[in-house]
């Protein structure tokens, strides 16, 4: 029997590539995005797609039953839908750090909540929460995304082991920097100078107080945020693991793609005063 993947966030990088790799490993494959002219070549492809925001209970509603309806069940769900909300602290609006959460955090919950009961009733199936390094080890003007992922993860760990009676697998995918144009859209919101200049509500900006210059301008040298950076790996090789621990039948609970993101989640051992040095350090050359 054919086994369903469905996956959120298709129209670019870590979410095209899975539902390219799916549909190679013969996965009958319902990719979504907000915008549905995003991903009509993975429809010229196969794939199923539909239109799915995450922060909408009734689009979520329409895909799982349509799902259901048409293949019996859904095998698989990749949460892969997200942003990242870069800046300080006091400098992101708090509407902003709740659009941060309503994608990363409470569209993943919802989407879970929604197709949990078919995967218990049929005594399988398999969650994957794509979360990031930066859910395992915080950084400055990092905050708000890495609280986000840390959440996610937080549900991820508990929910692995409330639904391991049913035989329901959860898996935690923790990429580091990844070539995608996530990277890029996070360093185009950096540049805003006010929420007001956005036009996208995924970017809807910051306001800069003018106390965290010497951040921004880490953050412009170093390109930490903005263009991948060094060691970044390709969207390809995180869908790899995406759809290894989707077809395993014991998958890892995380996976990290890629040595960087390996020795990345690494530092949370770490001590906190040896980190806050390095950041000190960096921050004053």
């Amino acid at each position: 029997m054919q086994q369903t993947v469905l996956i959120t966030g298709c129209s670019s990088g870590i979410g095209r590539a899975a539902a390219n790799m799916f549909l190679e490993a013969d996965w009958r494959v319902y990719a979504t995005a907000r915008n549905p002219t995003d991903i009509e070549t993975l429809g010229d492809r196969g794939c199923q797609i539909a239109t799915l925001d995450v922060t909408d209970d009734d689009d979520i509603d329409r895909v799982v039953d349509r799902i259901e309806e048409e293949a019996g069940s859904i095998s698989c769900l990749v949460n892969n839908a997200g942003f990242g909300q870069f800046g300080p602290i006091e400098d992101i609006p708090t509407s902003q750090v709740h659009r941060q959460f309503d994608v990363n955090v409470y569209g993943p919950h919802r989407l879970m909540r929604a197709v949990l009961p078919q995967m218990r009733e049929s005594e399988s199936g398999t969650i994957v929460n794509v979360s990031s390094v930066a859910g395992q080890i915080s950084f400055p003007t990092g905050g708000v995304y890495a609280g986000s992922k840390a959440a996610l993860e937080a549900m991820s760990d508990a929910l692995r082991n409330e639904i391991a009676p049913y035989d329901i697998d959860v898996v935690i995918i923790e990429p580091g920097p990844v070539e995608t144009e996530f990277a890029d859209r996070a360093a185009r919101e950096i540049q805003n100078e006010t929420a007001e200049d956005a036009t996208d509500d995924d970017t809807a900006g910051i306001n800069r107080s003018g106390a965290y210059e010497s951040l921004y301008e880490l953050l412009t040298d170093t390109k930490i945020v903005g263009g991948g950076g060094v060691g970044a790996v390709s969207a390809e090789r995180v869908a790899e693991d995406i759809l290894d621990a989707a077809s395993s039948t014991s998958p890892q609970a995380r996976y990290q793609p890629g040595t960087t993101a390996r020795i990345g989640v690494l530092a949370r051992f770490v001590p906190s005063a040896w980190r806050d040095a390095l950041y000190q350090k960096l921050r004053s050359l």
